[in-house]
């Protein structure tokens, strides 16, 4: 009997299942030489000797997904079955050799439970792999969370809240102004009189955010400018007021002072500060 069915074999043929490990009927009526419909028929003239943890009923779906993932096949070309297939467990099939009284039942019934004997063996040792897989997983994961913390630091770095640019550090005062955009959320409110089409390539740059320029008078030429803006971007407010002589910025509820206008930085020597922007309230 041993030649015949081969631990390896059985083992291919045991499935897990609501946590448990199983053999479908029909597998086991073909080794134990029965017809599925015989097997099913001894065990339901003895079913006091089957409570649920020995053996159960699939559902449709747990039978769908056995064809699918663990069998390789579909339920049409897997017996032609008329009703789901009951699975059996361990003990289950340590009772199966009682209740079908042969001794092939007996060799067989013994065969299965050294293949479950042995998958339970691989299993356990699988876990305790899988432990120690998990615990570096963990390590590595609070690793990678704290370097993460610290490039993210690196890259919110708050800038600077006042400071002197001097004549010719275009770049730098550039790289500043984006850093403030950076941290913009919704909002940006731009106070200067004096703004041209290169605030609005700045603008498109982060065109998630909403414009709002206050400036005393506007050319013709930068009137063309917004309006081809809006047309693609549509985030652009324009308000006209000449009660303002400074240069602000406004970045949701943080403002600063610029000493220059934004199409004139680096151009000249200019101080900026960052500034509590309820001073402003009931200016803007």
């Amino acid at each position: 009997m041993n030649e015949i069915i081969k631990i390896d074999d059985i083992k291919s043929k045991i499935y897990t299942i609501r946590g448990k490990q199983v053999m479908i009927d029909s597998d086991l009526a073909k080794m134990y030489q029965v017809e599925t419909k015989q097997l099913n028929k001894a065990v339901n003239r003895n079913l006091q000797r089957f409570p649920e943890h020995f053996r159960f009923q699939l559902t449709q779906e747990e039978y769908d997904y056995l064809l699918r993932f663990q069998i390789g096949t579909s339920s049409s070309t897997h017996g032609g079955r008329r009703y789901l297939p009951y699975v059996f467990t361990e003990q289950g099939v340590a009772m199966l050799s009682a209740v079908l009284r042969s001794d092939i039942a007996i060799k067989v019934s013994i065969a299965i439970i050294d293949a479950f004997v042995e998958m339970r063996k691989i299993i356990n040792n699988n876990s305790l792999i899988l432990e120690r897989f998990e615990r570096i997983e963990t390590r590595l994961s609070i690793h990678d969370e704290k370097i993460n913390q610290l490039f993210n630091a690196l890259q919110t770095k708050k800038p600077q809240i006042q400071g002197i640019f001097h004549n010719g550090q275009i770049y730098d005062a550039y790289a500043f102004i984006n850093e403030l955009f950076k941290q913009a959320k919704k909002e940006v409110i731009l106070v200067d009189n004096y703004c041209d089409d290169s605030v609005l390539t700045l603008f498109s740059k982060y065109k998630n955010l909403k414009y709002t320029i206050i400036t005393k008078n506007i050319s013709k030429q930068f009137k063309l400018d917004i309006e081809k803006y809006n047309s693609q971007y549509n985030n652009l407010n324009i308000r006209i007021s000449n009660k303002f002589h400074d240069r602000f910025l406004i970045f949701d509820n943080e403002a600063y002072h610029l000493g220059a206008s934004l199409k004139d930085l680096g151009k000249k020597v200019f101080a900026f500060n960052k500034i509590d922007i309820n001073l402003l309230k009931g200016l803007l």
